[in-house]
């Protein structure tokens, strides 16, 4: 397997473990809101360090507010951005590619 494509699993596992985390204040009511406090700016940091640019600072705000918010916990904001960076956005760029050959 490429660099590239071990790159892609590792942040797909990791998205999805983070995630994970985030939805684990549902586990324990009342105080798992609380963790949000610590949760949500870890986890728009590491959006951030996992991906770069301004759509990472991007991502990292929209994935502060989703955890620092309550109720809202259950969206994958680490599985949607990895889905926009290798899914949607990679069949974006091939139909531009095709649309302008």
């Amino acid at each position: 397997m490429s660099k590239e494509k071990d790159e892609k699993y590792k942040k797909l596992l990791l998205g999805l473990l983070f995630d994970g985390i985030g939805m684990l204040s549902f586990a324990i009511p009342f105080i798992g809101e609380f963790s949000d406090i610590v949760w949500a700016p870890l986890a728009g940091w590491l959006m951030t360090r996992m991906y770069k640019g301004k759509i990472g600072q991007g991502a990292g705000v929209v994935t502060f507010l989703e955890e620092i918010i309550p109720g809202l916990d259950v969206i994958p904001t680490f599985t949607i951005m990895w889905l926009y960076t290798y899914v949607f956005k990679k069949t974006k760029n091939a139909e531009s590619i095709e649309f302008n050959t």
